[in-house]
C-alpha cells in the first residue's frame, strides 16, 4: 500500500467497519461514535488518549472508546495499521456475552495493548471480517478478542460527569449539529457568560465549542453517508457550507475522504 493511502474494506459483519492505512498523517483531536480496535503492523505512533499520551509500535494493539478525545502522529515518517470500528450496540451485545450478563461497562480500559497472542488473534479476526472465512470462526474470534480487550474494564472508575451547565450547552449542539449556533446561544443555554462557557466546555469535553460543533457535523455526515445519502446531500444536511468543507473535515479527522467511506458501504 502506498504511503498516505487509506482504504475502507467491505465488512461481513453488520455494525463493524474495517479500515487499513499507511500514512504519515497527523490527526487533529477528534472522536468516533464507535469503538475502535486496531493493530499497528509497521512504524510507530504517539497519541493523546483518555489515559494521557501514549506510544504504540509495530505489533501493538491500539484502541479507542466512543467520544474519547484522541489524536495521532507518526514517530518517524509513517506507520501502517488496520482497524475495526464497532457500533456501540454491537460492542454492548458482545461485552454482555463476555461478562455473562454481569453489570460490566462497555469500555476498553487500555489505549495501547502489548500482547503478541492477542495481536495474532486480531489479525485473524480482521481477515475473517474482511474476507470470506467461515462464520463460526469469525464469531469465535470476535468474542475472544473482545473478552481480552475489555479485560480489567470492570475495575475502572466511572469518569467524572460534565458540569450541568456544559451538558446543557453540549445538548444544544448535539440536538441539531446542522444549526448555526453562536457562543451567546451556548452561554444563554448554560447560564454562563460567553467566556465561562468557552472555558468550561473545553475543560469538560477536550474541544472548544466550534471544534465540537464541527466534530458533531462530521458524525452526522458519516451516518447520512452510511445510510445511502449522496455526498452533496450529506454535506448540506449536516451543516457544512459545501461538499469540500465536509471533505476537509472528514480527512483531517479520519484520513478517509467521504467518497472512500461511501464506497466502503456500497
Amino acid at each position: 500500500m502506498a504511503a498516505g493511502q487509506f482504504r475502507m474494506l467491505r465488512s461481513s459483519v453488520a455494525g463493524v467497519e474495517a479500515v487499513v492505512a499507511t500514512s504519515g498523517h497527523r490527526f487533529a483531536r477528534h472522536t468516533h461514535e464507535q469503538f475502535g480496535i486496531g493493530l499497528i503492523f509497521s512504524g510507530a505512533q504517539k497519541s493523546l488518549s483518555g489515559r494521557g499520551m501514549v506510544e504504540a509500535e509495530a505489533g501493538d494493539l491500539i484502541t479507542v472508546n466512543p467520544n474519547e478525545v484522541h489524536d495521532g502522529a507518526p514517530i518517524g515518517e509513517a506507520r501502517s495499521w488496520s482497524i475495526l470500528y464497532f457500533d456501540p450496540a454491537v460492542m454492548d451485545g458482545l461485552s454482555r456475552e463476555v461478562a455473562q450478563d454481569s453489570a460490566g461497562r462497555s469500555e476498553i480500559p487500555r489505549p495501547v495493548i502489548h500482547d503478541g497472542r492477542l495481536a495474532d488473534r486480531f489479525r485473524a479476526l480482521f481477515f475473517a471480517v474482511t474476507g470470506e472465512g467461515e462464520r463460526l470462526r469469525c464469531e469465535e474470534l470476535l468474542l475472544s478478542v473482545i473478552a481480552d480487550t475489555m479485560r480489567e474494564a470492570a475495575m475502572q472508575e466511572e469518569p467524572a460527569p460534565a458540569p450541568r451547565s456544559v451538558v446543557h450547552a453540549r445538548s444544544l449542539i448535539d440536538d441539531d449539529p446542522a444549526a448555526e449556533i453562536s457562543l451567546a446561544d451556548l452561554a444563554r443555554e448554560s447560564g454562563l457568560s460567553r467566556f465561562q462557557v468557552l472555558r468550561a466546555f473545553a475543560r469538560a469535553t477536550g474541544f472548544t465549542p466550534h471544534a465540537y460543533l464541527v466534530q458533531a457535523r462530521v458524525h452526522l455526515a458519516r451516518r447520512l453517508i452510511a445510510g445511502g445519502a449522496g455526498l452533496a446531500q450529506a454535506a448540506a444536511e449536516s451543516g457544512f457550507a459545501d461538499q469540500s468543507h465536509m471533505t476537509r473535515a472528514f480527512v483531517c479527522r479520519y484520513g478517509l475522504t467521504p467518497g472512500a467511506y461511501a464506497r466502503g458501504h456500497s
